[in-house]
């Protein structure tokens, strides 16, 4: 059976099973009060926006891998592989729904995840070693030291993501194309299951974009949030766990955008005194925010277009080796804190916002 076939209907059966079921969700979301509650943290006063828009991204992720292991040859042995991507991703989905609906407070959420988690390392999904990039040599972690990078990892994409769910659109736009990027290194790479599983959530995001892109009609939500979060976590690892510490990097610059946007957070609170769990408004999505006047369309194409930039330059990363990765990694390195130094995304004070721009935009949905 030709990769196209599998391909072509693992993608769009996962795009039009989520844009189908999308309004679905979006009224089951009203009847059960899953709806946005603006507060003082948020950009403007919209109210009784619907959550639970990851429902439908979920469904047509599931659907999508369904039909990829229906089509994909057996002895590719990829229903293994997906075992701790489904049971953690059904973890992350039923917390953030049972967050969008009633609320909950930072502890509970954290250990969902950290079980999360562990599922994933119990089915041997771990950094347990990096090869010198320049000599060959393999170094192996002790259990110990593989367990806390694994969770470290998974833990951080997972509340990066969700962080980055700051505006219309964004979270689902800019995690649908980081994940298009991993599932073409994978595919290239041959990581038949990573692929699959790449393309179903990446037909989901984009069959419920359209519904989400400003003006939203529905909100993806920490269901969705934490789902994806996760999802790319582990499409991460499964994807690079056995390459080199070099080649680990094109799954840390493809998430680029809500790793800094993350980082940058926890040093600006730090910095200014505050809590690292106290929420701000000076998140990347904020300042472009403001910078076009509260217009939340053009804020998000900004992000989308920073993202992809970091995404190309990840999978060019897949073709270079020894000292060349690291001279490429340097320059690369030395652009993005020249970027984030002109764009302003460092500083811990907060820009006044354009005249009108609260009762403009459609509501923020930033998390501390």
């Amino acid at each position: 059976m030709s990769d196209a076939l599998w391909i072509g209907g693992t993608f769009v059966a996962a795009l039009l099973v989520a844009a189908l079921a999308t309004p679905l969700v979006s009224r089951l979301a009203i009847a059960l009060g899953a709806v946005d509650k603006p507060n003082e943290r948020k950009v403007s006063v919209r109210r009784a926006m619907p959550l639970l828009g990851g429902l439908s991204v979920a469904f047509g992720f599931l659907v999508g891998v369904s039909v990829a292991l229906q089509l994909v040859p057996a002895e590719s042995g990829i229903a293994g592989e997906m075992e701790p991507l489904l049971i953690g991703g059904l973890m992350m989905l039923g917390l953030g729904a049972l967050d969008d609906r009633w609320g909950l407070s930072a502890w509970p959420k954290l250990a969902v995840q950290l079980s999360a988690a562990a599922i994933a390392i119990s089915y041997g999904t771990v950094i347990d070693h990096f090869t010198n990039p320049l000599t060959g040599e393999v170094l192996y972690f002790p259990n110990w030291l593989a367990w806390f990078w694994t969770t470290l990892w998974i833990v951080g994409v997972t509340n990066a993501i969700n962080l980055i769910d700051g505006l219309d659109g964004l979270c689902a736009g800019v995690s649908a194309i980081i994940t298009l990027a991993l599932t073409v290194v994978a595919h290239q790479a041959g990581h038949v299951a990573v692929a699959a599983a790449g393309l179903a959530l990446a037909g989901a995001l984009l069959g419920f974009l359209p519904w989400n892109f400003p003006p939203a009609r529905i909100f993806i939500g920490d269901t969705g949030a934490l789902f994806i979060g996760y999802s790319l976590s582990i499409l991460a690892l499964e994807g690079y766990r056995k390459a080199t510490v070099i080649t680990f990097l094109v799954p840390l610059l493809a998430l680029a955008v809500p790793l800094l946007d993350t980082t940058l957070s926890i040093v600006r609170r730090l910095r200014s005194g505050k809590g690292v769990m106290q929420a701000d408004r000076l998140h990347m999505h904020h300042r472009l925010l403001y910078e076009h006047h509260g217009d939340h369309r053009p804020a998000v194409l900004s992000l989308y277009g920073l993202t992809a930039c970091f995404c190309l330059i990840a999978v060019s990363f897949t073709r270079l080796d020894g000292i060349a990765s690291l001279v490429f990694l340097l320059v690369v390195a030395l652009l993005t804190i020249r970027i984030l130094r002109n764009l302003g995304f460092a500083s811990i004070e907060e820009p006044a916002a354009p005249h009108g721009a609260v009762q403009a935009t459609p509501p923020d949905r930033e998390r501390p």
